[in-house]
Formats: structure tokens, sequence, C-alpha cells
């Protein structure tokens, strides 16, 4: 069982509220399984269906507000998780989380960006938040946000 609903913690660390899934964009879904895996397609920080933080991460933002860019994207990834199970407690870990971070030219801190992510799962989670993780950097993403995140996480 987890030691707190991930509803309170995103609210009460994070001033963030699990939205509704949001549409896809294009020819895809938000998360499919195979066995006892859920593949969560990529999520970038929107809020009420609005990009929020739109430019490069070293340029416009600095490292902390990629990290709230990468903390929103993140729980539009968990929005999508909860759509397809239902039940927090189905959960049994996160295996893979990896975040694209659109980058001034010479940034090179995108691991710190993506420490927001990684860290509201481990808030929310706990040890079922641990995860492998990649943090690349890159010149654009979809609408220009800052951050996409996408995750792979085991259930029962």
């Amino acid at each position: 069982m987890l030691r707190m609903n991930v509803e309170e913690v995103l609210k009460t660390k994070y001033n963030l509220e699990l939205p509704v899934p949001s549409e896809p964009d294009g020819y895809y879904t938000r998360a499919v399984p195979t066995g006892n895996l859920l593949y969560v397609s990529g999520h970038t920080p929107k809020l009420d269906g609005k990009y929020v933080y739109l430019g490069k991460v070293g340029e416009d933002f600095t490292i902390e507000e990629g990290q709230e860019a990468a903390r929103i994207a993140m729980t539009n990834c968990l929005s999508a998780i909860k759509e397809y199970l239902q039940d927090w407690n189905r959960v049994k870990k996160f295996i893979q989380v990896i975040g694209y971070v659109r980058s001034a030219e010479d940034f090179t801190q995108q691991p710190l960006v993506m420490n927001g992510a990684s860290e509201l799962l481990l808030s929310c989670f706990g040890e079922k938040g641990k995860h492998t993780r990649m943090a690349l950097g890159t010149n654009q993403l979809p609408g220009g946000a800052a951050v996409e995140i996408m995750c792979v996480v085991e259930f029962e």
C-alpha cells in the first residue's frame, strides 16, 4: 500500500493537481500495456490543456524552472497511468523515465532538470518510485515545450 495518497502529495508538496488526461496530439495513445508493463507516451508541461514553460532551459529558464516543468510533465504522465490502472496500488515499480530537455546550446545540466520528475516520483511512491533514467538535451520539442517525459511502469 502507498504510504500517502498520490494526489495529496502532489497538492501539498508541489501545489499540483492530477489533471484530466489530455487528448493525444496525433495518432497514438497515452499508454499501452504489454504483459505487466505500461508504456506511457511522452508528456510535456501542460496545465489546463495549455503549454507552460515554452523555451530553452539555460537560456529562457533556470535549472529550477526546468525542474518545475519536469514535475508538471511527470504529473501529466501520472494522469495517463491513473487513467489506465485506476488504482495507485496497482503500481508495482517505475522501471524507466526518459526525459528530453530543450536546451540552450551550451547547457549540459539535463540530469539536474530531470531530478524534478524523479524526486516527485520518490515523494509519491517511495521505493516503488525508484527508476532508471535517461536525461537528454535537444534543440526542439512539441509546441516549443522545455521538457518532454515518457516512462515505463510495472503493474499488478
